[in-house]
């Protein structure tokens, strides 16, 4: 059986006595004393796990009215349930519109005292063990949804990862391009949470491209102005494959990433020749780090241009394929992105769908 700790509070030490001697017969109760106000203040910063406070009012150094005043204006000694004891009606009245739970009058039965103290000890252990159960509740659903995020986000990766073994883009522009995004959506001030989404949508950009027949999508030369037209589609298949009921919100992030990705700032992107802020933030910010990184890194169909080289290029577009604000920012702090560069270069990279054939022949 649990302890009932009781905490008494005051002045007169006959009056604690009385009260010790009350529940001395009950073998699971212990009773605390106080002789004034800040005496009990003083206990309840070194231990607060009481079941009830037994609290006199006309106390020396900090009187009950006082007393109560700071019990129910903390956050955990308000829940403790507060009987005020005394013989004065209009002090009940007081303290219990400060907020006192109950009160017994002075000379009190002390049948009824214990009996007022148990049954506030009995409601104190319901809400405890209320809270408790909450308490498990809820770390059960923050487990579960931690488990749900990070399977979306392992859905996220393995589709970018699909997108990537059927082009002649490496793993690592994937992870590169996710965390470029990243740290230019944390540049531009979106909140922790944004960033994340971001980090884990970008790589869907071109998941779309899993539509696209091999014969367009392999072709290392110029593509013809009908195959164009058919490459561009990638945009709008990608936006298809990731439609959702809005539930999932990385798929979500994805979905307009992979569909407004080649939107351009005047208009003249596609598909939907979206401009300006009619263009997601999300969209915005990783048609930057993925041209940056296309720009930068070698391919099969390309040597690297040079850091400086690629800046000057994205330059040109600024205002018009790029957004300005979100540019000026990649440029001013290039050297953090230069540090993402270096994570991940491209010798660690998964073998593209034209590597493996490569190796098969």
């Amino acid at each position: 059986m649990q302890t009932v700790r009781i905490l008494a509070v005051d002045d007169q030490e006959f009056n604690l006595d009385l009260i010790e001697l009350a529940f001395m017969e009950h073998e699971h109760v212990q009773v605390i004393k106080a002789v004034n106000g800040q005496e009990a203040l003083n206990v309840l910063e070194n231990d607060c796990n009481f079941h009830v406070i037994l609290l006199d009012l006309a106390m020396p150094v900090l009187n009950g009215f006082e007393t109560l005043e700071r019990l129910k204006a903390h956050t955990i000694w308000k829940q403790i349930p507060t009987i005020i004891v005394t013989a004065n009606k209009e002090e009940k009245i007081r303290a219990l519109e400060i907020g006192g739970d109950d009160f017994i009058s002075k000379p009190y039965d002390v049948e009824e005292l214990k009996l007022r103290t148990f049954n506030y000890a009995k409601i104190k252990d319901y809400q405890d063990n209320l809270d408790l159960m909450v308490q498990e509740k809820t770390a059960k659903l923050q487990e579960a949804l931690i488990l749900a995020k990070k399977t979306e986000y392992e859905i996220s990766a393995r589709l970018g990862k699909a997108s990537e073994y059927r082009d002649l883009e490496t793993g690592m522009h994937i992870k590169r391009m996710s965390h470029y995004s990243a740290k230019l959506a944390e540049l531009a001030g979106l909140c922790a949470d944004e960033v994340e989404l971001v980090l884990y949508a970008s790589p869907l950009h071109d998941i779309g491209k899993v539509g696209i027949p091999d014969q367009i999508l392999l072709k290392p030369g110029k593509f013809t102005p009908d195959e164009f037209e058919i490459m561009k589609l990638h945009s709008v298949l990608g936006g298809k494959m990731l439609e959702t009921d809005g539930n999932y919100p990385v798929l979500e992030a994805g979905r307009i990433i992979a569909l407004q990705h080649h939107e351009k700032i005047d208009g003249t992107g596609y598909p939907a020749g979206l401009a300006g802020e009619n263009i997601h933030i999300h969209a915005r910010i990783v048609s930057i780090a993925d041209v940056f990184d296309a720009l930068s890194s070698e391919r099969v169909y390309k040597k690297a241009f040079s850091v400086k080289k690629t800046l000057e290029i994205m330059q040109e577009g600024s205002g018009t394929h790029f957004d300005t604000v979100l540019l000026d920012l990649l440029i001013n702090n290039l050297n953090q992105f230069l540090t993402i560069k270096e994570a991940f270069p491209d010798e660690e990279e998964t073998p593209s769908i034209m590597n493996l054939m490569d190796q098969l022949q």
